[in-house]
């Protein structure tokens, strides 16, 4: 069997208090920056089967996007939904990434750096990783 290390990252064993029951022992990830990754499911899943290096964007403090050493893909994702995006992938109508024209009264969201417009093509590994930004900004 090969063993190989991928990056560092942090387990931490703590102490999380559901109101008044008793605290529960919860065993979290973390990646090199100190950003929230999930539990040992959410680790499993993301980092050793997609082999993916969870990050942030927009300083947030939980990580739901990363690039995946396995497949080369971008990925968006939250506890809802994960997608991959790569070179050559386009934006169509009614993706989660795609803009779905502003409506009266939500003038605030027009200009959400956060939503593609239909036909983007994934021309970088930078577009791409926009795509997986845009999805899991919209799925949070």
């Amino acid at each position: 069997m090969e063993t190989k290390v991928i990056e560092k990252f942090e387990c931490r064993a703590e102490l999380n208090s559901m109101g008044d029951d008793k605290p529960l022992l919860m065993i979290s990830f973390y990646n090199k920056d100190g950003k929230y990754i999930g539990v040992i499911k959410d680790f499993e899943n993301l980092v050793v089967e997609k082999e993916i290096f969870p990050e942030t964007y927009d300083d947030n403090k939980v990580c739901s996007i990363g690039k995946s050493q396995k497949d080369g893909k971008w990925y968006g994702w939250s506890h809802r939904a994960i997608f991959g995006f790569k070179i050559g992938d386009v934006v169509k109508q009614g993706d989660c990434c795609a803009s779905s024209g502003w409506v009266e009264g939500c003038e605030e969201y027009k200009n959400d750096p956060h939503v593609l417009p239909v036909g983007f093509t994934a021309k970088t590994e930078e577009d791409a990783k926009k795509m997986a930004i845009a999805f899991a900004s919209s799925v949070a």
